[in-house]
């Protein structure tokens, strides 16, 4: 193999040329595009080279030596001795100096191959700066400690539910799924030995087994030797199938061909598909334009230009490698344009906000009027799940079945059952729909999910309390061979750090975790959070010692506690009030003193201030509570001047204006403590004290109430298992985390919150909300809500089942309800689109006219534009928001694209960040009223434009605002054309939007990692 062919060979595996038989995800568009690529690598780039080396000089080596032999023959046939003719020692002499082209051509082949094969392996590109031969450079920039690793440039997209869960089905309508048997993958938690890599390849003892019906074919996913290579793994694994099957399963023999192997059979093509997607796409590089462009610079200047190649005594020599340098810098550049296209291509969608595909609502009957009893009742989808969930039989007599239904308020309706029409009516009950809404469900991949929460839930949440997977090697989490603890990084650094756009100011983070990666996660939380927010870790004691014949068995886990700002949470939240039976005294005493004088008047404030001053409780300096409040609260003023000038921003020094002088008071030297945004907190609570006018510097006010605390335990004991109660349950589910140690945890970290929202973006089976159902049932003076989120396939199994199951009530034994004591609730759950899906129902429509354009242009194209012009109708069809209630997308079930319906509505909703207070619905036209989070009160319009006509959305609107409550609506969104600004009355104004610009701006709003 010469080195063009090499080079060839590299370009078609990195182009993806290579997969020809694959038609799913950024295959299938390759695919698509195989032509035009391979015309680039076979003709465009080799002639490139051409050009340029050919501009080097007049004739190559290989010419002047043609010559030279013309002439020797020539002088020898006259009989002239050559070495005395001038002109043939010229000539000579000029072929000593010449350059061989076709060397320099092979030289620069040889040099792209090896430049870009370096980086590449398996579909992702890793950024591995080659200082010299095994040593690597990382960036650095005179940090005290740097934490590095092999993938910290990358989104990692890899999820598991490929691993777990492939399935097919046969024309017969008959399922065949591929699962994992054994796939724990690596022994003792020991790293992939060098010598080896994760395979699959067919479960020998069990190949196939048929269960209810359908066709289970097992695998294997462990280590091998890295000379099995694992294309013949899945030869055996088909041959063994083909042995194997049983009869009524012969369909999965069908033949499904491709222009490479037009024999190929059904389960040959999902065999590929399966390894495939489980071995390629673990990465999307953030910047690979910009790394390879550095990198070839560096390339070009360690191993290819030397000093002694700059020949001033030979000016062809000296031209001939700048030649080649540019040759080389040229084409590799060509190449990188082209990869960096495909590349950010797939980053602009897996960082576009997916689509809300479905979203239900489960609520409980006490919340439900009667009118709807009868409708309810006649519904045998939802009576039967009653009797499987809570054991609860309908009588088929409306009578009895109305007057059951009353005495059961905590029986969970799920609108999944229910046509739109139902739905639609149901929701319009609701004056204040998100906020009777206790908890949201969200079935997806959690960077999908925390990405759409982020205009919505944006320092709104009071707490994360999170189960990453512990990277044991048998958890769920896969990894790249040689990447274990680098995939993980990779993978925890994106999610926490979305996760942290959403903590209020004094929101904390909870994350557990073991042995194996619980350094990297402590380095992990200071590089988002910052040293100064790591607020150190819990040690979990189990108290069930686990581990192996050899070394110490292991008995807990750690729980690493971070805060969003502890600067400001600290100072807000957490003062610690030492002496807590002093405190409570004075509370006491306080309240008592009130109520002798019948409220907080000054003879009272001065008793108070008397008592402590006598007694010395909590006094000394600005520590002394020695002050009532308007409210009858004690509190101390205290400073709120910044301790430290130098690290003061700029919206430290913001005025304050006095309340009554309404002039500006002074500020501290050092500025304020608090920024502005925490400083508007301060207000909007009273804990900010003004003097008589603005000469006195305002302090602030801590409340002894508020700031009666206690510091968490470096150390926690677990007082038992939930194993009992999962079986009470009738729930599997592997290693949950238990309730007690949840409830710990929700209330330490949200002690100071007023009503908090607690977020679990590694649900599992439900642990955080099922301990929040509990905490709500206890206490009436704090209510908690919950937003779960996980993409496994046990979302609907095992989490939904259980929220609503604890939901009817608590107590249960071997699966049945022991009584009726449940907790009145309403949660909603979406599905979300998957990146996959968006890249599945992607669609390439080349622009008319492409042929037209020159040679030039059409390469340009290919290697900068090509994909973002061709899939732009695709990606977001306007068209289909002509009937926003029919809007479909292919969403892959079983492994075929099935076309579904997507909800329109609450997906743009997440994307402008609106709290939805009433929803309605007439005929076509459906109106969603609420307020965006910053507050400003929002009118959403939706109709169907073929069916509904501007009168008819005119008189809908005027029938259900009238111009008063019309006024308040500070921002009007519609879809499709539209007269709206026709239906003001008076001076009304409104502030009219078009859904369909806002909602592309909005999905495609985009902020990197």
């Amino acid at each position: 193999m010469n080195n063009y062919n090499k080079l060839q060979e590299v370009l078609k595996e990195i182009f993806e040329m290579d997969k020809a038989d694959l038609d799913f995800g950024i295959y299938r568009i390759m695919n698509q595009k195989r032509g035009q690529v391979m015309d680039f690598i076979d003709r465009h780039l080799p002639q490139d080279i051409k050009s340029i080396l050919a501009l080097t000089q007049s004739k190559d080596g290989v010419s002047i030596q043609a010559e030279l032999d013309k002439m020797g023959a020539a002088l020898d046939a006259a009989g002239v001795a050559r070495e005395t003719a001038p002109n043939y020692i010229a000539l000579k002499s000029q072929l000593e100096n010449a350059i061989d082209t076709n060397a320099l051509e092979q030289e620069v082949f040889s040099h792209l191959a090896n430049f870009f094969k370096r980086y590449y392996k398996d579909g992702d590109f890793i950024s591995l700066r080659r200082y010299k031969k095994d040593v690597y450079a990382i960036p650095y920039e005179g940090e005290e400690v740097k934490l590095h690793w092999a993938n910290h440039d990358q989104y990692y997209i890899k999820t598991s539910e490929y691993l777990k869960n492939y399935t097919f089905n046969l024309k017969n309508g008959k399922k065949v799924h591929f699962q994992l048997k054994e796939a724990s993958t690596e022994q003792n938690n020991n790293k992939t030995q060098g010598d080896a890599e994760r395979r699959f390849a067919i479960y020998e003892e069990e190949p196939v087994e048929v269960i209810d019906g359908a066709l289970y074919i097992n695998f294997t996913y462990e280590q091998h030797k890295k000379t099995v290579k694992q294309a013949d793994l899945a030869t055996k694994a088909f041959e063994v199938i083909q042995n194997n099957i049983p009869a009524e399963f012969a369909l999965a023999f069908d033949k499904a061909p491709t222009e490479k192997n037009k024999s190929r059979t059904l389960v040959e093509k999902h065999l590929n598909d399966f390894i495939s997607r489980n071995s390629f796409d673990y990465f999307i590089h953030k910047d690979l334009g910009g790394f390879l462009s550095r990198e070839l610079d560096f390339y070009i200047k360690n191993e290819v230009l030397f000093i002694d190649d700059i020949n001033t005594e030979n000016p062809a020599h000296f031209t001939a490698q700048l030649s080649k340098i540019k040759a080389l810098k040229t084409v590799a550049s060509k190449i990188i344009a082209f990869l960096a296209q495909i590349e950010d291509f797939q980053k602009k969608l897996w960082l576009k906000k997916k689509f809300v595909i479905a979203t239900n609502y489960c609520i409980t009957i006490d919340r439900i009027p009667e009118k709807y009893y009868s409708e309810i009742v006649a519904n045998q989808a939802q009576l039967d799940e009653w009797k499987v969930l809570f054991d609860v039989t309908i009588p088929s007599s409306e009578g009895e079945a109305l007057e059951t239904l009353g005495n059961e308020p905590y029986l969970v309706l799920d609108t999944k059952h229910f046509s739109e029409e139902f739905k639609d009516k149901l929701l319009a009950e609701f004056d204040d729909l998100d906020e009777e809404t206790n908890g949201v469900l969200i079935n997806s991949e959690n960077f999908q999910a925390l990405n759409v929460m982020q205009e919505k839930y944006q320092e709104k949440i009071s707490a994360e309390i999170i189960d990453p997977p512990y990277n044991t090697g048998g958890d769920g989490f896969i990894y790249k061979d040689s990447f274990k603890s680098s995939s993980w990084l990779s993978f925890m650094k994106e999610r926490l750090e979305l996760g942290k756009y959403l903590l209020n100011d004094s929101g904390n983070i909870s994350i557990n975790i073991d042995e194996n990666e619980d350094v990297n996660l402590s380095k992990l939380v200071n590089i988002v959070f910052g040293d100064e927010n790591n607020l150190g870790k819990i040690t979990w004691d189990k108290r069930n010692p686990k581990g192996d014949a050899k070394g110490i068995a292991t008995q807990h886990e750690y729980i690493q506690i971070a805060n969003k700002n502890f600067n400001i949470s600290k100072s807000i939240e957490n003062f610690l009030v030492k002496d807590k039976n002093n405190a409570e005294e004075l509370l006491k005493k306080a309240a008592s003193i009130v109520k002798k004088h019948k409220g907080v008047t000054e003879e009272a404030k001065k008793e108070y201030k008397q008592f402590v001053k006598q007694h010395g409780l909590l006094s000394g300096g600005e520590r002394a509570y020695n002050t009532l409040d308007d409210d009858g609260e004690p509190f101390q003023a205290v400073s709120m001047s910044w301790p430290n000038k130098e690290k003061a921003p700029e919206d430290y020094f913001i005025p304050l204006i006095h309340p009554i002088t309404k002039k500006d008071c002074p500020i501290p030297n050092k500025g304020w403590r608090y920024p502005s945004v925490s400083m508007k907190n301060l207000l909007d609570k009273n804990l900010i004290v003004f003097g008589k006018d603005e000469s006195t510097q305002p302090r602030r006010k801590y409340l002894l109430r508020d700031n009666l605390t206690e510091n968490l335990s470096s150390l926690y004991y677990l007082g038992g298992s939930d194993d009992k109660l999962f079986k009470d349950l009738g729930i599997e589910f592997p290693n949950p985390k238990p309730l007690i140690e949840t409830k710990y945890l929700i209330e330490s970290l949200t002690k100071h919150q007023d009503n908090p929202i607690i977020l679990d973006y590694f649900a599992g089976s439900g642990t955080l909300g099922h301990s929040i159902l509990q905490l709500n049932k206890k206490s009436t003076a704090k209510k908690y809500k919950y937003i779960l989120v996980d993409m496994g396939s046990y979302f609907d199994s095992t989490l939904k089942y259980r929220i609503k199951r604890v939901t009817y009530t608590d107590n249960w034994k071997d699966g049945k309800p022991q009584d009726k004591a449940g907790i009145s609730q309403i949660f909603k759950y979406h599905v979300l689109e998957s990146y996959e899906d968006a890249l599945n129902n992607l669609v390439l429509k080349q622009p008319e006219g492409l042929l037209n354009f020159s040679e030039a242009g059409q390469e340009e194209y290919l290697l900068n534009y090509m994909l973002d012009v061709e899939i732009q109708d695709h990606l977001f069809n306007i068209q289909l928001f002509k009937n926003p209630f029919n809007y479909q997308l292919k969403v892959t079930e079983n492994n075929e694209l099935v076309p579904t319906n997507v909800d329109l509505v609450e997906t743009f909703n997440y994307l402008i960040g609106m709290y939805v207070s009433r929803v309605q619905r007439i005929k076509d036209i459906k109106v969603v009223e609420g307020k965006t989070r910053e507050g400003e009160k929002t009118l959403i319009i939706w109709r169907n434009t073929e069916t509904t006509s501007h009168d008819e959305v005119a008189t809908v609107f005027r029938k259900l605002y009238d111009g008063v409550r019309s006024s308040e609506f500070g921002q009007i969104y519609i879809n499709g054309d539209h007269h709206f600004e026709n239906m003001r009355t008076g001076d009304d104004v409104f502030k009219v939007k078009s859904i369909e610009e806002a909602f592309f701006k909005q999905m495609f709003n985009i902020s990197e990692l």
